[in-house]
């Protein structure tokens, strides 16, 4: 493994890595605010929560 880092420079190769994780970050959280469900931006609407059934009222003694 070591000859591997003989190849590349780790200082070189680490800030590529961080570099291409963060664009990746962004790319990912602009695809989610493009979407109308995942943008927090333009407080997309909430469904309300579903109303409960005559059968899950009823309790059993």
């Amino acid at each position: 493994m070591w000859r591997v880092w003989l190849l590349f420079d780790p200082r070189r190769a680490l800030v590529a890595l961080f570099a291409f994780l963060f664009v990746l970050a962004l790319l990912i959280h602009f695809i989610l605010l493009s979407t109308e469900r995942y943008n927090w931006f333009e407080g997309a609407s909430i469904m309300p929560a579903p109303a409960a059934t005559p059968s899950s009222m009823t309790t059993t003694p």
